[in-house]
């Protein structure tokens, strides 16, 4: 017989339906980092049709870690690798919705020690190399971009894996690393620690490490300018990285399959409300001097929408992520966008 705590654990557990203002709704809850596109949502602005929502706001290595492994919210904020790899493997608990809270360039992220002569990106070939995790969503983009756009035969790096800057994390999914990719485990260091201390030639973060942040000089990112970098690089390939997508309990979603697009409709007025904000010389809403001039010159670049959700707007970048996951063996086959969100929110019938 299986208990109440087994179903809980599956995230077999129906949300309840409940009175507000005169009319049924689905309670839904929510968790989610603190971002000022969502947070006309988080904070009842904006109110999806038909759901009660209750928003919980934590940093995303806590979400991601209570959600994957124990499905703890309805609605929750994750890994877009995590959730790759799982959805691959067939065995999802949760479906995500075509939302993309957060997206980051990762030439930023890659850090070489600056007496190992690493001046451009083939130079890390030969090299050992650090990363946090090898199925980490920055860590897959970085090492696709840097085997598609930068020539780099990833085969010919050591990559070790480590906590970043404290020891003993631990990959959260099964690996199946492609044949020839030297990789290897350690639980006893940190990367920073390591790469202070010259065991480790270059490290790949999307953290940054103690030994760069410290400025000692030993420590330098592999692109100086980078955001000159990363704007070439989508002005050439038009990926801008997908970190994080909204992923929501099966469960929920088999009961309730309205829920994927009120939710996507939800999210997409609240980023509306956030850009609003951002463009509105009136006042400063950020504490940035010239935000909405800022605003502006990335519109010439990115559009009027630099995070737009949906699969169309984002195909380049999500056929990109399916690409790079399965050369790096996150998954066993190749998966394509449709692949990866509910039919309710695809095709030409819906439009955010």
């Amino acid at each position: 017989m299986t208990s109440q705590s087994d179903e809980l654990s599956r995230g077999d557990r129906v949300p309840q339906v409940v009175e507000s203002g005169g009319a049924a709704r689905v309670h839904l809850t929510l968790a989610v980092t603190d971002y000022d596109h969502v947070r006309d949502l988080v904070h009842g602005v904006v109110k999806p049709d038909g759901i009660a929502l209750t928003s919980i706001v934590l940093e995303v290595e806590e979400i991601f870690y209570r959600f994957i492994k124990h499905l703890e919210w309805d609605v929750s904020e994750m890994s877009f690798g995590k959730y790759l790899a799982l959805t691959a493997q067939g065995n999802a608990p949760m479906v995500a919705i075509p939302v993309f809270p957060s997206r980051v360039f990762r030439q930023s992220s890659i850090y070489v020690r600056k007496d190992r002569n690493i001046a451009q990106a083939k130079d890390l070939e030969g090299k050992t190399v650090g990363i946090p995790e090898w199925a980490q969503t920055a860590g897959v983009f970085a090492r696709g971009m840097l085997a598609e756009s930068y020539g780099v035969d990833l085969t010919t790096i050591q990559w070790v894996q480590a906590g970043v800057n404290n020891a003993g994390r631990a990959e959260k999914v099964e690996l199946n690393l492609p044949k020839g990719m030297r990789y290897s485990q350690r639980a006893d260091r940190s990367l920073s620690d390591m790469l202070h201390a010259g065991e480790l030639d270059a490290v790949m973060s999307a953290r940054v490490p103690d030994a760069f942040a410290a400025g000692q000089g030993d420590v330098v990112r592999l692109f100086p300018d980078y955001r000159q970098e990363e704007t070439r690089y989508f002005e050439q390939t038009r990926i801008f990285p997908i970190m994080h997508v909204i992923a929501i309990r099966r469960a929920v979603l088999d009961r309730y399959p309205w829920v994927a697009g009120n939710l996507l409709k939800a999210f997409e007025a609240a980023k509306a409300m956030s850009l609003a904000r951002l463009s509105d010389l009136t006042a400063s809403r950020i504490a940035l001097p010239w935000g909405a001039a800022l605003a502006g010159e990335f519109a010439r670049t990115f559009g009027r929408d630099p995070f737009p959700y949906g699969i169309e707007p984002n195909r380049p970048t999500l056929e990109a992520f399916c690409r790079f996951g399965h050369a790096q063996g996150i998954t066993d086959r190749l998966m394509r966008p449709e692949d990866l969100f509910p039919a309710q929110v695809q095709g030409a019938g819906y439009k955010v």
